[in-house]
């Protein structure tokens, strides 16, 4: 039981309005004979948490702040992302003009250098540890483009140095969707939030029979009889979940349909309290796996915004997308498994129905309506 109530706190205690796309920052390196050209793009919302970038704190970043650091930005960038050619001696050029750019989820802050080496580049090292310090959760996307073929890579805390030709697009990518959906923590609750009443049925107070096919006005939840039935219910949310995401994930990504990003996380927070709040005024009984569809259409654009900023040619897609996305499933298998496993044990049990299916639902309706505040009158309660 405590342990149970621990998952429950632990996915509740994040209050950013940026629950579902994490920190990253995106390095690109272009090699051409004995030139190497170098990008990296990040974050203003990580530069201001590191640099303080708001100099009047009137919560707008202008470009006059943003200019004014700029040697700071460029001293950690510097130090952050250091880039070596191993069979050749390089000289770097001076730091490219300031610049600024657009991301899926706002403005990021643009360095460029250019190294002439002595002899042509067949090796490169890249070490990468910016914000280790500060954010554990921070990764650098990485990008090399070299005689036409484009090598990808994820760099981080755990990993923070490539080698050319040691990185492999499909064990990288696979780690990067369970690293995804185990910190987008929109995505967690909604999922949660299906999860919490899995091991419990409906039933009539004067009748005592089962009521999970549609809303009754007197009912109480009781623990379930069986595991089969509560097994297939739950795979069928999942399922239902996984197919909607996958479908609007690769739309997103192949730029097929591209809806705006703030409409999109604010329908996923949206969809994170209709979840809870079913739990609390039942509308919605053994068809949930529709209303899970639906929105489940909604939470594939928001995965997409990672794979989407790579920048990856049309036909480089197809291997990030399906490992990234068997990533998200794995991670996603995972905590169903470690939530059922705690709930069946204790679904019998009044501070199972009442402590945990409705206080959890309620907590997870109150984060969510914050999330959705945030994103949709572009407010920011918490830092």
């Amino acid at each position: 039981m405590k342990s149970l109530y621990l998952l429950l706190l632990l996915v509740l205690a994040p209050m950013s309005s940026q629950a579902h796309k994490p920190s990253d920052a995106y390095w690109t390196v272009q090699i051409a004979d004995q030139r190497i050209t170098q990008r990296l793009d990040i974050g203003l919302r990580d530069l201001d948490l590191e640099l303080a970038l708001d100099s009047n704190d009137d919560g707008q970043l202008s470009w006059g702040e943003v200019r004014s650091k700029w040697a700071q930005i460029a001293a950690l960038a510097d130090a952050g992302a250091v880039l070596r050619a191993m069979d050749t001696q390089c000289h770097a050029q001076p730091m490219g003009q300031a610049q600024l750019d657009e991301h899926s989820d706002g403005g990021y802050a643009v360095l460029t250098r250019v190294l002439d080496c002595d002899a042509p580049v067949t090796q490169l090292s890249m070490h990468y540890s910016l914000f280790a310090a500060s954010d554990p959760t921070h990764r650098g996307i990485v990008r090399i483009v070299r005689a036409g073929a484009t090598q990808t890579a994820v760099l981080g805390p755990s990993h923070p140095t490539l080698q050319l030709g040691a990185a492999r697009t499909l064990p990288v990518f696979i780690a990067e969707g369970v690293h995804h959906i185990l910190i987008g923590w929109d995505h967690v609750l909604f999922l949660l939030a299906l999860l919490l009443p899995a091991v419990l049925v409906r039933r009539s107070i004067s009748a005592h029979s089962t009521v999970d096919n549609g809303p009754a006005s007197k009912f109480e939840w009781q623990g379930a009889p069986a595991l089969r039935p509560v097994f297939w219910h739950t795979l069928g949310i999942v399922s239902a979940f996984t197919l909607a995401h996958s479908i609007t994930l690769a739309l997103a990504v192949f730029d097929v349909f591209n809806p705006p990003s703030r409409w999109v996380e604010s329908i996923i927070a949206a969809s994170v309290v209709v979840a809870a709040l079913n739990n609390l005024y039942p509308l919605v009984g053994r068809q949930r796996w529709l209303v899970t569809f639906g929105f489940g259409l909604v939470h594939g654009f928001g995965f997409a915004g990672v794979l989407k900023d790579l920048g990856l040619a049309q036909g480089s897609l197809w291997w990030p997308v399906l490992s990234f996305n068997l990533g998200v499933e794995l991670g996603q298998a995972a905590i169903v498994a470690l939530f059922l496993t705690l709930a069946w044990s204790v679904r019998t049990t009044r501070w199972y129905r009442i402590g945990v299916l409705q206080g959890g639902s309620v907590l997870i309706a109150l984060v969510a309506m914050v999330w959705l505040a945030e994103r949709a009158l572009d407010l920011r309660f918490f830092a």
